[in-house]
């Protein structure tokens, strides 16, 4: 249904990403929640809710990992489309691409914080012979104020 197919974070997680999966340094809240920047999601929207990497963090980096993809065909690859944002001076988000049969994860996206403080949007394909799992990592430099990634309406097409 189409719970699976649009993660936007407004009651919890889609049935695509697990709870398990929210590793403790990701946070999902709104812009009123008075944790600093980001005072909006994509929309504009300060009510509406979104993940974003906790300023508590004590590590600097927290991953969130969907469940097991079957494998693509060529009729239906995967397309993943999400909206993030980065902080100007420190922010990194990567989503990589782990199969089955491979214990490493292979990264096939990055961005970094050159971006202005603003939200972007990004759609990655995924062809794969076998089943596998997606993993968006985001990273900051802690000890800095302010400084955060997020992500916000992951939606992922029939082909995932």
């Amino acid at each position: 249904g189409s719970s699976w197919k649009k993660c936007d974070f407004e009651t919890d997680l889609c049935k695509a990403l697990h709870e398990l999966n929210l590793q403790p340094g990701w946070i999902r809240r709104n812009g009123r929640s008075g944790m600093g920047p980001l005072y909006s999601d994509h929309n504009g929207n300060d009510s509406a809710y979104f993940l974003s990497l906790s300023s508590e963090m004590q590590s600097s980096s927290a991953t969130l990992r969907t469940n097991v993809f079957l494998p693509t065909d060529e009729e239906h690859l995967c397309q993943i489309t999400f909206h993030y944002w980065i902080s100007q001076m420190s922010g990194t988000l990567m989503v990589g691409l782990q199969k089955h049969s491979e214990d490493t994860i292979t990264n096939i996206w990055q961005v970094s914080g050159e971006l202005q403080n603003q939200w972007k949007e990004n759609t990655i394909t995924i062809n794969s012979t076998q089943e596998y799992e997606v993993i968006f990592s985001g990273m900051v430099e802690t000890q800095k104020q302010n400084e955060t990634v997020a992500i916000d309406d992951i939606t992922f097409s029939e082909g995932c």
